[in-house]
Formats: C-alpha cells, sequence, structure tokens
C-alpha cells in the first residue's frame, strides 16, 4: 500500500509542537493541560490559553510512577503521573493550570497527589447523562471553570470570544470526522495506525489552524488518489471496529497486531478516535449551555446506564461495514471492564457479529499471546458474506 505522504508531516508535529510549546511558554502564552474528552478546550481557548492533552500512552514512565501508586492500577493513570514527576513531558512541564474531571475513581485520587505539583482545577462530572438536573449541574461546572481561568489568568472571557473558540474547534471535529468517514470505503484507504496517529496527534496542536490545514490537505491527498490506494491496496482483510479504552502512539499494541495479523482498523469508536467528534458544539445556543450539552452527551463507560456507547457502535458499524468488533479494555479499568458484558451481548444478538474482548497493559509482556488471540479471532471472520 502506499502511504499518503502527508502522513509523514503529520508523525513530524510530535517534535514540532514540543519546540512551540516551549516557545509559547517563554512568550508569555498560558497552557492549560488537559486529560480527558470531557475537558472543554474551548474556555481555555477563549481564555487566551493553549489546551493540550496531557493523557499518558506511553509505557516508559510507569514504573517510576509505581513508587507512588498502586502496580493493580490503570496503565493510562499510571503513565500519565510518571510524565508528571519525571519531566519527561513538555507539554505537561510547561503546562500553568491543570483541569482534571471526575470520571473514574483511580484519576479522582491520582488527581490528588499531582495537585500537589501544579494548579488545578477539578470539573465535578454527574454520574449519568440524562435530565435537566445533570445538565445544570454541568453546566455550572462550566461557569466554574471560566470563573477560575478569568481569575488565575487575570483575563476576562466574554460571550464572543466564547463563541470564536466554539467555531474554531468545532472546524476541527469535522475536518477530523471527515478524515475518519474516509475509511467507511471498501477498501479503506488509511491503516488504523494512521487513523489513531492523525486524531491522537491533534491534542497538541499549539495552533489549531495550521492542525486543521494538515488534515484537510490529507484528505484531499487521500480523495484525489483513491483509486490508485485501494488498486495498490488489494484485497481487503476483516474489517474491525475498535471500542474501548483510549488508544495513543505507545499503548497502540492491539491496532498493530490486528493489522499485522490481515486485519483493518476501519473504525476507533474510543475517546480518542471518533467519540468525541460525533456531536458538535451548538453554534446557536448561548455558549455555556451549548458546551454543556454537548461534552454531557459523550458516551462514556464512566457514565451510569451509557446506552449511547451501543447507539453509537451500532451506527458506526453500520457505516463502516464492519465485519468484527473488538473491545479494548485496559487492565484495571474497571468501568470498561464491566461494560464490556453489555457491549459483548449487543454485539452478539443485536447487530450478529463477531467480538472479542482483549485485556492487557501498555507492556509488551502479552504481545505474543495477544498475537494468537487476535490472529484467531479473524481467521473466525468470513468476509465473503
Amino acid at each position: 500500500m502506499n502511504r499518503p505522504a502527508m502522513m509523514e508531516k503529520i508523525e513530524e508535529l510530535r517534535g514540532i509542537n514540543s519546540v512551540k510549546i516551549k516557545e509559547a511558554s517563554e512568550a508569555g502564552r498560558k497552557i492549560v493541560g488537559m486529560y480527558c474528552v470531557f475537558s472543554p478546550q474551548e474556555i481555555a481557548l477563549a481564555a487566551g490559553a493553549i489546551p493540550v492533552s496531557l493523557c499518558g500512552t506511553s509505557n516508559d514512565p510507569v514504573e517510576a510512577a509505581e513508587k507512588e501508586l498502586p502496580r493493580n492500577l490503570c496503565p493510562l493513570i499510571k503513565s500519565s503521573y510518571g510524565f508528571a514527576i519525571t519531566d519527561k513531558c513538555p507539554y505537561f512541564y510547561f503546562s500553568d493550570i491543570l483541569l482534571a474531571e471526575t470520571t473514574c475513581d483511580g484519576k479522582k485520587k491520582m488527581y490528588e497527589l499531582m495537585g500537589k505539583l501544579k494548579p488545578m482545577h477539578l470539573m465535578n462530572l454527574p454520574q449519568t447523562a440524562d435530565g435537566e438536573e445533570n445538565l445544570a449541574l454541568w453546566k455550572n461546572e462550566m461557569v466554574r471553570f471560566k470563573s477560575y481561568l478569568e481569575d488565575t489568568l487575570k483575563v476576562d472571557i466574554t460571550e464572543d470570544k466564547l463563541k470564536e473558540a466554539i467555531k474554531l474547534v468545532n472546524r476541527e471535529r469535522e475536518a477530523m470526522k471527515r478524515l475518519h468517514q474516509l475509511n467507511a470505503h471498501k477498501p479503506a484507504p488509511l491503516t488504523g495506525m494512521d487513523m489513531m496517529k492523525a486524531q491522537w496527534i491533534k491534542g497538541f496542536n499549539v495552533d489549531k489552524e495550521d492542525g486543521i490545514e494538515m488534515v484537510e490537505q490529507l484528505i484531499r491527498e487521500v480523495e484525489e488518489n483513491m483509486d490508485a490506494l485501494k488498486t495498490a491496496m488489494g484485497q481487503e482483510g476483516p474489517r474491525i471496529l475498535l471500542t474501548g479504552v483510549p488508544v495513543g502512539i505507545g499503548s497502540d499494541k492491539v491496532i498493530r497486531l490486528i493489522e499485522e495479523g490481515g486485519g483493518r482498523v476501519v473504525a476507533l469508536e474510543n475517546c480518542t478516535g471518533y467519540k468525541g467528534l460525533d456531536v458538535l458544539v451548538d453554534e446557536t445556543k448561548e455558549p455555556l449551555q451549548a458546551l454543556a450539552e454537548k461534552y454531557l452527551s459523550t458516551p462514556c463507560s464512566c457514565m451510569y446506564d451509557n446506552q449511547g456507547r451501543l447507539d453509537l457502535i451500532a451506527r458506526m458499524a453500520a457505516e463502516y461495514q464492519v465485519d468484527g468488533v473488538l473491545d479494548l479494555t485496559w487492565q484495571a479499568c474497571h468501568t470498561y471492564n464491566i461494560e464490556s458484558f453489555f457491549v459483548r451481548d449487543f454485539v452478539r444478538e443485536e447487530l450478529g457479529l463477531p467480538f472479542i474482548q482483549i485485556e492487557t497493559d501498555y507492556s509488551e509482556s502479552d504481545a505474543g499471546q495477544l498475537k494468537l488471540r487476535i490472529d484467531a479471532f479473524l481467521e473466525t471472520i468470513d468476509t465473503k458474506a
């Protein structure tokens, strides 16, 4: 397969953005580090700050984190904390403020330790997305975060600034949605690894306009060369929808194993994939109300009665013409582990698709065992139907 040339430039953004975040900090720009898809980056942008993702996806800092955190804890939490205490992440190092959220218990308690390192604001997420009362509570958290940034950064976040930030982030989401939806074609023009990288790197873009333009260039290149890409790829293997926990560079071994085994990850439902892109902020409404509605609609496993996730899986399975579903769970991630039972029954009984759950961590210690399971799963899938 001929890989799109723009992917090399997008991969280069990792190094470029590391330099840019340093330059921005030295120039007096404020940086707000965020850990979750529930974090309203629009409010940070409206404050003149740069929002960056700090969610750890590398196994490298886990050992350092385990000196203070239990070993039987989610690797995402340990990686995130390990980066914080080792100063190996330039985005954490240059962050002036950390935005935390009450999603899972592990992160919530880890934030208590991390809050000793840098100024931190905590947003209290309702435990269910239903009802006007929960929406009102979440909107109040938007108001609190806005007030916190205004007081801390000595700025005035006006309604016009919020509307401008909302339009910018909506444009980013729309570009990422168009990119993701390219893989609804058969055969899919992008590998799952490249799709993951393009989506993941957006969280580190210091200049969103530049990031949007690069994604749009990638879309144009893929569309212009769709026929050639299809010819180069030849026959496509089983089309897999990946659901479950966030995945990034360094925690991508399951995607790699699927595609080394002849499958193709055509859709990533998780919150580093399509989940955060599905719903845009309503630009016709009062900004904080619209932000509350958009972010509370996120179908995360931390929510009670998370029917929205099943609905999204069903829509994506149909749109992307998938042949099977793989549910990825990090070790000690209790919400996704429990929810996997609901997902399994739904996928098998309602959608009539093959299903497998993989529970693992960031290390390569179980790669051989996982390869055997994933290869066996792919072999059971009949793509001729």
